[in-house]
């Protein structure tokens, strides 16, 4: 297949990370974390971040310590508020991305949503997550798995606007889009199908660029080509959709952590929506899934350049 008719794998994303010639600020809140550190030190040894560590100075140096990470490299502020001084690290040139460490998302959120001094942009803010399955040499976008929690039909017309343009940021010239529900009929019992069917037919009028539409499609029918042959149902988006939009943050999130532990795949998540790309995963995460998120993140920072 044509690397530009689809989603990069991970192992892409790390080679186009280590080709690149410049390191990149990064911005993170809440450093004093092994996983955390592991990560920024692997991805600055590597060329691709230049790591400005917000948090507990104390805690973050012994953490290093007891890790043996050298921190010569890394920019350590003592902050009590650290997803603030992160986000004022974004403000004045010193970071072009900002990391969630070991921070609540609330206050990370907090920060980021300030009016005065955050990362907004008027448009919604969303999780982006990009999903392999090396097993069925599969790649896919879903969203949004956890900021907005019902999403209206005009915020999922911008989420799916964040889903075509971030394809298009990873190199998917034409990303076929799957709008999710529980069925692949429309059913004014399921709200949520009706939205659906508005978005595949506005996409089917042009009013989202460069892309392929359809809803509503339940997940075997997005993922799997064989249940659309069982289901006789046949399309350009049935078993090859790049991006997933979900109808609320409840289906994305359980779908999307189900995915994460009860599947061989790899992973990472940003924000999308805000001034500046944030790496954005769970407290919870490795090291492996920071890396994979750090890597992501700088790919679609560099489609902007």
């Amino acid at each position: 297949m044509d690397n530009s008719s689809r989603l990069p794998t991970f192992d892409e994303l790390y080679q186009w990370a280590d080709q690149q010639s410049e390191a990149v600020g990064v911005a993170v809140a809440g450093g004093a974390d092994p996983t955390v550190l592991e990560a920024l030190s692997e991805a600055a040894s590597r060329g691709w971040v230049k790591p400005i560590v917000c948090g507990d100075e104390v805690r973050i140096r012994e953490s290093a310590a007891e890790l043996g990470i050298d921190l010569s490299s890394f920019v350590v502020i003592h902050s009590d508020s650290p997803a603030q001084s992160a986000v004022e690290q974004i403000h004045a040139g010193a970071a072009r991305l900002l990391m969630k460490g070991q921070v609540a998302t609330p206050d990370l959120m907090k920060a980021v949503f300030n009016r005065e001094a955050g990362l907004r942009t008027g448009r919604i803010v969303c999780q982006m997550v990009l999903m392999e399955i090396p097993r069925d040499q599969k790649m896919f976008l879903l969203t949004d798995t956890g900021i907005t929690v019902a999403p209206d039909l005009d915020q999922k017309r911008d989420l799916l606007n964040h889903l075509i343009e971030t394809a298009h940021s990873l190199g998917c010239d034409v990303p076929k889009i799957a709008v999710m529900s529980a069925t692949e009929k429309v059913n004014p019992a399921l709200l949520d199908t009706l939205d659906a069917e508005t978005l595949s037919n506005e996409a089917a009028e042009g009013t989202f660029i460069k892309c392929a539409v359809e809803g509503p499609l339940s997940f075997d029918l997005a993922y799997a080509q064989t249940a659309g042959a069982r289901k006789q149902i046949d399309s350009q988006v049935i078993g090859q959709a790049d991006g997933m939009l979900f109808p609320d943050l409840l289906s994305a999130n359980l779908t999307v952590k189900a995915i994460m532990y009860a599947a061989d795949s790899r992973f990472g998540g940003i924000l999308c929506g805000t001034s500046a790309p944030v790496v954005f995963m769970s407290r919870a995460d490795d090291v492996s899934t920071r890396l994979n998120s750090l890597a992501y993140t700088l790919r679609v920072l560099g489609s902007r350049d």
